[in-house]
């Protein structure tokens, strides 16, 4: 028996979204046959972080117009061949060029919700810091249908409150998210091997005075606002395939999940960075699919 047919909100910023978690994410789930819909701060189209799409500015020599477009780092960081093509078709797609507005959303009108990440400040912050999306997906959490939240996405969902609880929606469950050993060693890389001149490309929040290494990063947040320290979790040393999930060399493909780790929690999903995105994708259509939850 073919499952219904799920309609997923993905919300988002209006510039400077992740492509791979965004297109990865709805090329998997519209190919199940789920409706996908989408929602900005202003209900304007957006459009996803340049950077991570054509791998310019991101090398040391990325500030001088005629050598810029020379890539080696960026050829590395940048979203892959596949995810840029989902990206490419993404653009033409209906809904995703008629977005909604964060204001209008209500939780009764969808049966999932899937919040993508992305790190560059300039976007990022209308997304993370709406006290509307907030809102709305406290409720969505209480609901109790599927959610979905990968790297700063789990930002979102940590600092929403459930309207029950007055808590985070997040308190009480395990969860991942981009680590801090992800983030600082891509902060490192920016700061003394690529876009020097703009060293914070990689942290959304910077530390301020006298707090310590790593107080803003993605896995601080999220593990302060959750019942316990150890229910952020991360792969295991003795995990199989452990360096491939955790050196952030490799990322995840429709055919090798080995480089991923995802996190399940009843009727919520979440997963650390764009390596993991296809076993994050198809674990939540599972998850929508089945019915399943806490």
């Amino acid at each position: 028996m073919i499952p219904a047919p799920r309609i997923v909100l993905i919300p988002i910023p209006n510039l400077d979204f992740d492509p791979s978690e965004v297109a990865v994410s709805w090329r998997i789930l519209t190919a199940r046959g789920h409706r996908v819909l989408f929602a900005t701060p202003d209900g304007r189209p957006a459009a996803a972080d340049p950077l991570m799409l054509s791998g310019e500015g991101l090398d040391l020599w990325g500030w001088i117009p005629l050598l810029k477009k020379a890539k080696l780092l960026g050829l590395a960081l940048r979203a892959n061949s596949a995810a840029r093509a989902d990206y490419a078709a993404l653009q033409s797609d209906r809904a995703f060029l008629a977005p909604l507005s964060y204001a209008e959303l209500q939780a009764a009108d969808y049966d999932g919700l899937l919040l993508s990440g992305g790190h560059r400040a300039r976007g990022m912050l209308a997304y993370l810091e709406s006290q509307p999306l907030q809102d709305f997906t406290g409720a969505f959490f209480d609901s109790g249908k599927p959610v979905a939240a990968i790297c700063h996405g789990v930002v979102l969902a940590a600092r929403s409150r459930s309207p029950r609880s007055g808590k985070s929606a997040l308190y009480g469950r395990k969860t991942t998210a981009l680590t801090w050993k992800l983030e600082r060693s891509a902060w490192k890389l920016m700061r003394f091997c690529g876009r020097f001149w703009d060293p914070a490309y990689y942290r959304t929040y910077g530390e301020q005075g006298g707090e310590a290494a790593g107080y803003r990063s993605v896995q601080a947040e999220v593990s302060r606002a959750l019942a316990q320290p150890g229910d952020f979790l991360d792969t295991s040393p003795a995990a199989p395939h452990f360096f491939r999930k955790s050196s952030g060399l490799f990322r995840d493909s429709a055919g090798d999940s080995r480089p991923a780790f995802v996190v399940t929690d009843g009727n919520y999903v979440s997963a650390r960075w764009p390596g993991d995105v296809h076993l994050f994708a198809k674990t939540f259509a599972e998850l929508l699919e089945t019915g399943s939850g806490r």
